[in-house]
């Protein structure tokens, strides 16, 4: 049996990584857990802790008395794919319903909850017949319900990609009608009606294809110990971080972290955040994702 990451298969890989998901998050593991969670043999769920053992030896062990493996001090992951992130998407999937309880790797899920996301109204279809058209490389004729139109009209598209503004979903695409890239909410689309062979490629979409930074640090008005808080709570080393953004999404992401409008027109404590870099990204290239922001 090798022990070399290079030669594991897909399913294998997927198995010993759950293998350090529950040793990290849990400190113990056992062969049902693997059992039970990939529908394995009891051979093939102790060649799996076998196999583990062969990459990390030094980090689990067997404890006899508990009749399971157990974290072992020198842990060390193999997988690089214990960040928290992880962990916190899980929850946040199975508070959402995406993800059922017993499909999630969390073995004792803690006491969660989040804030309720409004539904949004996108039809299976109209999310397939996107997809279909970004793979086959066609444009679609929809049928589009914009806030700057009374009434909704007939347009060709031409997607080629699928963005997340952080509520909503939306297909970037190039605008047939008005002969520019825009964002096109999924919900809004209300019928389609035909396809054809689109000679429109995602490479000519510069604003998709590039990206900007945005530097953020401490409001200035906090106190040091209020912004050592604040750097605690994004992650910022020397006073600042940075936040690569696609420039098509440059708009909602300023608008998320609440960095759209001038910082002195909140309290510090609302607007704990500001861009420091804000000329160059407001002042700049930056604001055309207002222009092509969703019709």
């Amino acid at each position: 049996m090798s022990n070399d990451r290079s030669e594991l298969r897909w399913g294998v890989e997927q198995r010993l990584e759950f293998i350090e998901f529950r040793l990290f998050w849990e400190g113990h593991v056992n062969r049902s857990d693997v059992m039970t969670q990939f529908g394995l043999s009891v051979n093939q769920a102790s060649s799996d802790l076998s196999r583990y053992i062969g990459l990390a030896p030094n980090n689990m062990d067997y404890d006899r008395s508990l009749r399971t493996y157990v974290r072992q001090p020198g842990f060390q992951p193999v997988f690089d794919k214990l960040d928290a992130g992880r962990y916190l998407a899980q929850l946040r999937s199975v508070a959402d319903g995406i993800l059922d309880s017993d499909d999630c790797w969390i073995a004792g899920l803690p006491a969660y909850d989040s804030t309720p996301t409004p539904a949004r109204g996108v039809e299976p279809t109209t999310l397939r017949s996107v997809i279909e058209a970004i793979r086959r490389y066609e444009a679609i004729e929809v049928k589009y319900q914009s806030l700057s139109s009374p009434e909704p009209r007939w347009r060709w598209i031409a997607p080629h990609a699928i963005g997340f503004d952080g509520y909503r979903w939306h297909a970037r695409a190039f605008c047939l009608t008005d002969d520019v890239f825009k964002d096109f909410l999924l919900s809004r689309i209300l019928e389609l009606r035909g396809s054809r062979e689109s000679e429109v490629r995602a490479t000519e979409d510069l604003d998709w294809n590039t990206e900007v930074t945005l530097e953020i640090g401490p409001h200035p008005a906090l106190s040091d110990t209020q912004a050592q808080v604040i750097a605690l709570d994004y992650g910022m080393k020397g006073g600042k971080a940075e936040i690569k953004v696609r420039r098509a999404l440059l708009y909602y992401a300023l608008r998320r972290l609440g960095l759209d409008t001038d910082p002195a027109a909140r309290k510090p404590h609302d607007q704990q955040i500001v861009l420091l870099n804000r000329a160059d990204i407001i002042g700049g290239i930056a604001v055309r994702g207002a222009q092509d922001a969703t019709v």
